[in-house]
């Protein structure tokens, strides 16, 4: 592991930091993204992604959580093929996080002036970026996922996420994506859980025909031709279907759909927040599974 000392904004790897936390083209460019927090980092390594560039101001975060942060990478590092429960040789660690990690100490003066948001606790990440597709989604029996068609605000999606984390979602797909998964209010908004689901993007068209080949029910969530949200079995493995608040489900998935529903609205107002709905819908998912 390497330690470097930085005081200069003007650094370039500052600037490229901030490059990474501004631009998705940059991250996709640099195949790197930022993840700020002691939670959503420790998120971020436990689900297996490898830490690059470690901005740590020592004025915040205190040696204790420093050390767990380092024994969090390491832990996760590259095994080498050591069998499981034997201790790694030093070459053996030379493979994983532990070799390539580059910690960089900066003053708190400019830690202020680089983190993306306050009270990230003094540790800044440049983790490497992933490719999540469906080929990467572990189904159980009866699953329950979330899909979201072209939701643009990362703080939405974020919300959902968190949503999708306290239902024990199985899975969260996000289909013909407008914004991308490491966006830094996406990765704030879901307070890690884009680590702690199994999160997927892909086409609506791949989504539909991944779903289908694997039984799964696809439940639309639309105000035309629907029912009771809380009339429909969601039992067995179900998807949970939604779109933009401004335009709703594309007829696309409206088609596809094996049944639609819709969550009574009482007052003036014809639809609800996103993340408000999706809640909604995938806790109606755990009472009928628990009752």
């Amino acid at each position: 592991m390497k330690t470097e000392i930085i005081t200069s904004g003007q650094n370039p790897k500052i600037k490229e930091l901030l490059a990474l936390q501004e631009k998705s083209r940059t991250r996709r460019e640099k195949g790197l993204f930022v993840v700020e927090g002691r939670r959503e980092l420790g998120h971020c390594i436990g689900a297996g992604f490898r830490v690059r560039t470690l901005f740590v101001c020592r004025e915040i975060i205190g040696e204790e959580w420093l050390k767990e942060i380092f024994d969090g990478i390491g832990n996760r590092s590259g095994e080498c093929n050591a069998p499981e429960g034997t201790a790694r040789t030093a070459e053996q660690k030379k493979c994983g996080n532990e070799a390539e990690l580059m910690t960089i100490e900066v003053p708190k003066a400019l830690y202020d002036k680089i983190a993306y948001r306050g009270g990230t606790e003094g540790v800044i990440a440049e983790v490497e970026w992933k490719e999540r597709g469906l080929k990467d989604i572990r189904l159980g029996e009866k699953p329950l996922i979330m899909v979201l068609e072209a939701v643009e605000k990362p703080g939405n999606l974020g919300a959902v996420l968190r949503s999708a984390d306290a239902a024990g979602a199985d899975a969260v797909i996000i289909c013909d994506p407008l914004t991308d998964l490491y966006n830094p209010n996406l990765i704030r908004a879901s307070i890690g859980a884009v680590f702690s689901r199994q999160v997927a993007t892909a086409t609506s068209e791949d989504t539909i025909r991944w779903l289908k080949e694997n039984g799964i029910k696809i439940l639309t969530a639309q105000l035309q031709d629907s029912e009771w949200y809380y009339a429909e079995d969601m039992r067995g493995g179900v998807a949970i279907v939604m779109g933009t608040e401004a335009t709703g489900l594309t007829d696309f998935w409206r088609k596809s759909a094996d049944a639609h529903i819709k969550i009574p609205m009482l007052g003036q107002l014809d639809s609800l927040n996103v993340s408000v709905s999706a809640a909604i819908l995938l806790y109606e998912a755990v009472r009928q599974r628990n009752s």
